[in-house]
């Protein structure tokens, strides 16, 4: 481990199988809160491809996103063959990723779900935005409109980044210690708020206490200006054609600088880790020393 909170894979290449050992390595540092860094896996784009990565090709949001399922792309200005184009690009970064958990974390493979994929062309340092959008802020990843009921959020990032520029991150403290500091002084939801927010479509799902902390908990950290002094860490480099991982719910996370990523967003139950104590779900259920269903 090069960096503190970083297991770094060099030797790792494309379509490499891994050892068992190699395997449960992975799956212990993703399921501790490390992040898992592959430099030798870039995400190969054509000449074509690459004219994509400019941020022109944005509507009015920061990010292009596609679903899967569905194959719908939106938040982009693309139309007719560049819109293709993109869509195609998307669809198989999402397959690329689905098959890299796979193989990686193979105990993972037949019950995760393909969630959102996203193209990020703009620069992160120097956007004005809200607190509460604010990435170069640490937080740990909640979704307002899609709660989780405690299933892990998993990310898969590549930075493809034509010029040569890295994509810069800051870690802060392990999961438990966030929580300890923060979750106390979290309110119980409102009765029947989930129920009223799933009736107006605010939410996909009916959220839980759980999605209700973790919502409170990623505000809480982005909004403490003293608490983001306090967590000043070194910073940590993700050059281009590097690709990494993590459990994005438990590694309190900022991104303080960089250009055009893919990212990759998997559900996966928490049933299927391998160690269910350390998910944020079961953390918390012990801190509360009761159920957050």
């Amino acid at each position: 481990m090069s960096t503190p909170g970083v297991l770094e894979m060099a030797s790792y290449k494309r379509g490499q199988i891994p050892i068992k050992s190699v395997q449960q390595e992975i799956t212990d540092a993703l399921e501790s809160g490390v992040v898992v860094s592959l430099p030798n896996l870039d995400f190969p784009l054509s000449a074509e491809e690459s004219a994509l990565l400019d941020p022109r090709i944005l509507s009015t949001s920061k990010n292009v996103s596609y679903a899967p399922a569905t194959g719908k792309v939106a938040g982009t200005s693309c139309i007719d063959k560049e819109k293709k184009r993109l869509q195609e690009v998307m669809g198989r970064f999402a397959r690329t990723a689905r098959d890299l958990v796979g193989v990686l974390v193979p105990i993972y493979k037949e019950k995760l779900e393909v969630m959102r994929t996203s193209l990020r062309p703009v620069e992160v340092a120097g956007r004005a935005i809200s607190w509460r959008q604010d990435d170069t802020r640490l937080h740990v990843d909640a979704f307002p409109s899609q709660p989780t009921g405690g299933d892990r959020i998993l990310r898969i990032f590549c930075n493809v980044n034509p010029s040569g520029k890295p994509r810069v991150w800051r870690l802060g403290e392990p999961f438990e210690d966030v929580a300890r500091r923060f979750v106390p002084k979290i309110p119980q939801p409102f009765p029947g708020s989930a129920l009223l927010k799933y009736a107006l479509r605010l939410t996909k799902t009916m959220g839980t206490e759980y999605d209700h902390i973790m919502l409170r908990l990623h505000d809480a950290m982005k909004s403490d200006e003293a608490y983001q002094r306090s967590m000043e860490t070194e910073p940590v480099e993700f050059k281009p054609g590097t690709t990494w991982i993590c459990f994005s719910d438990s590694v309190s996370h900022a991104a303080l600088s960089g250009q055009h990523q893919l990212e990759q967003t998997i559900f996966v139950p928490v049933d299927a880790m391998w160690d269910t104590k350390k998910s944020p779900l079961k953390i918390l259920e012990r801190l509360k020393n009761r159920d957050l269903d």
